[in-house]
């Protein structure tokens, strides 16, 4: 039999945590060896008695093709004759001679569930067409760059009229048409990793290398990518660093030992989720899933990762009741190794794709996860702003008679606005599981409804931050998100739901044109308030800058359905100002209150300003006005 042997360097770097493309030495990769075509075959089992290859190839009789066993625990094998698409998985008897079949943690393609086995994929060949989007990329960071990011579950953004999946490469040619035409700078995939369970939204992975085969291949996936950036649309994939899933083929006790999990349940046991988290503590973990992030973002070409349930990681007693946790060396409930870990990961990653958004889905108080690790942060690029999700969704399913009583929650989140690098997001947590869609949150009648949410999008543009929109918010889904069905397109027939979405088409283009919305997202410098205080009639009004003293935007949001005519505000300079956004016109299905003449301010000090104007403020609205020059 030929064996083939991995180099000792790369061997010697897995088990230091520090190999960050061990997806090249692991796994199953296409080659020649000794004038022989066929595939070569490695797998860490460090306490397993014996590792085979099964697939068809033998008749899934792993005895023809036993694995050559390093002394590093890194299991070895060339068999000649493999090719395209064979499937496989790994045959392990474990030291009490249980047999165990699994699938290839660093496979690069796998079977459509419920089967399970891993498919010989080469991930060399596909031609990029996307060389002016990569060579852009590094030139700019997102931070003073409009960011307006759709979420996506690809399974269920649309279907086939019989009810089957879409392609990658359908997508490809839909989706990216569709965000690209409504004004959207960036794509946010739900994982699209392998996933034994549709109704885990693909949160709960068996393969983390694995583009799942319910769309297509990995070269269809890169295809969608390809076309996204051919668009000017960037790439953003969900990515579960913290925890995976208990089925048999998965990492779970891999060669009969907890290999990816600790050994102590009481650290491993994810009970919330039904789960195992990884063990941090283990530099071959490291190696495994830092070498993942930069798998997607090299060989995928995607331009960031959000990464999932951060909280998880940080803390041992998440999601835990009472004493079910063990604390840190220090007698703590912070994860020392899952820190170190983080960090770590976006060092790595900002060294090797410096252009990249690494986006914290952290859920508590923890300090300082947008900033550098040198200053003692967690180096994340971003993190969701949950508590400016969690107020304002609380706010305006209120009714609009008693918001009064409630107006620190829309004003509180300014009070922290600027200590992370925040995206404000509006996902698919919020409009599942009895929370209802965002649009039948809002309070009101039927026209109310639409004005409300109208206004909650408007705000979401103005206030400081980037910002993140499920899909079927921007027309007005009725029923909450149904992962395993098509959205209801069949809305757009319907006036009120049409108009919505050229109100959403429409602000996200006039978000993009105007500097003062997204150049100082992160700095007080691009906020002021002006009247953060008329609680009484529910009304907020403030200045958003850009980095020229010209890009300034005054905002005024009336939380009641009362029109106010001859409403007055500070203005910081003598001039004119028009009207250059209105969530009540006609043509979004509002009412029509609008100010279509120029606005001249008066020498009468308001609001701490030194100048003031009249203006119109139409009922459950947003206005924008900007000074003429």
């Amino acid at each position: 039999m030929t064996i083939w042997q991995p180099w000792d360097e790369d061997i010697y770097l897995f088990h230091q945590g520090t190999n960050y493309q061990s997806y090249l030495m692991l796994g199953a990769h296409l080659m020649n060896l000794n004038g022989s075509g066929g595939a070569r075959f490695a797998v860490w089992a460090p306490q397993a008695s014996t590792v085979q290859v099964v697939g068809d190839f033998n008749l899934w009789q792993g005895e023809r093709h036993p694995m050559h066993r390093t002394k590093s625990g890194i299991w070895t094998a060339f068999i000649p004759g493999i090719g395209e698409g064979d499937r496989y998985k790994y045959r392990i008897i474990t030291q009490w001679g249980e047999e165990l079949l699994k699938a290839d943690p660093f496979g690069f393609y796998g079977e459509v569930r419920p089967n399970s086995a891993s498919r010989v994929f080469s991930l060399e060949g596909y031609q990029w067409k996307d060389q002016s989007w990569q060579e852009e990329k590094q030139e700019f960071y997102n931070f003073d760059r409009p960011v307006l990011i759709y979420e996506v579950h690809l399974g269920s953004w649309m279907r086939q009229e019989n009810g089957e999946f879409l392609s990658y490469r359908e997508l490809a040619d839909r989706l990216v048409d569709y965000v690209a035409g409504m004004g959207f700078t960036h794509i946010e995939l739900m994982p699209v990793q392998e996933h034994p369970f549709d109704g885990s939204w693909g949160y709960q992975l068996t393969g983390f290398y694995a583009p799942t085969s319910r769309h297509g291949n990995p070269f269809d996936l890169m295809y969608l990518v390809d076309r996204c950036h051919q668009r000017g649309i960037g790439v953003i994939l969900d990515w579960v660093p913290g925890h995976f899933c208990r089925d048999g083929h998965g990492l779970m006790e891999f060669d009969g030992t907890a290999l990816y999990e600790h050994e102590n349940p009481q650290k491993s046991e994810n009970h919330q989720w039904g789960t195992l988290n990884f063990d941090f503590g283990k530099p071959e973990v490291w190696s495994f899933l830092i070498s993942n992030a930069c798998y997607w973002l090299e060989v995928f070409h995607v331009d960031g990762l959000r990464v999932d349930a951060v909280a998880n990681m940080l803390y041992l007693d998440y999601g835990r009741e009472g004493d079910d946790w063990i604390p840190n060396i220090f007698g703590g409930k912070e994860n020392l190794e899952a820190i170190s870990f983080l960090k770590r990961l976006n060092e790595v990653v900002f060294h090797y794709f410096p252009g990249a958004m690494m986006i914290a889905e952290e859920s508590t108080a923890w300090p300082l996860v947008t900033r550098p690790t040198y200053t003692g942060g967690l180096g994340f690029s971003h993190k969701w702003n949950m508590g400016w999700m969690n107020d304002m969704l609380r706010y305006v399913e209120i009714g609009s008679v008693h918001r009064k009583w409630h107006h620190n929650l829309v004003t509180f989140s300014l009070m922290y606005a600027f200590s992370e690098n925040y995206i404000l997001p509006l996902s698919h947590d919020e409009v599942v599981h009895g929370k209802k869609s965002l649009l039948d949150k809002m309070p009101g009648d039927y026209w109310q409804k639409f004005a409300n949410l109208r206004l909650l999008y408007g705000y979401l543009m103005a206030h400081p931050g980037k910002k993140l929109l499920f899909m079927g918010g921007e027309f007005g889904q009725f029923n909450e998100w149904r992962d395993y069905c098509s959205l209801d397109w069949h809305l757009l027939d319907y006036p009120m739901h049409h108009r919505l979405q050229q109100y959403v088409r429409s602000l996200a283009f006039f978000y993009r044109g105007e500097k003062a919305l997204w150049e100082q997202d992160f700095h007080w410098r691009g906020f002021q308030w002006i009247d953060p205080q008329d609680n009484q009639q529910s009304i907020i009004t403030f200045m958003r800058r850009g980095k020229s003293e010209a890009d300034v935007l005054l905002v005024v949001c009336n939380f009641t359905p009362v029109v106010h005519a001859n409403y007055r505000i500070g203005v910081p300079e003598l001039a004119g100002y028009r009207e250059v956004l209105n969530s009540d016109g006609k043509a979004f299905g509002g009412s029509g209150q609008e100010n279509p003449y120029l606005l001249m301010a008066e020498g009468m000090p308001w609001h701490n300003q030194p100048f003031s104007l009249e203006l119109t403020l139409p009922p459950l609205a947003v206005i924008m006005l900007k000074k003429c020059t």
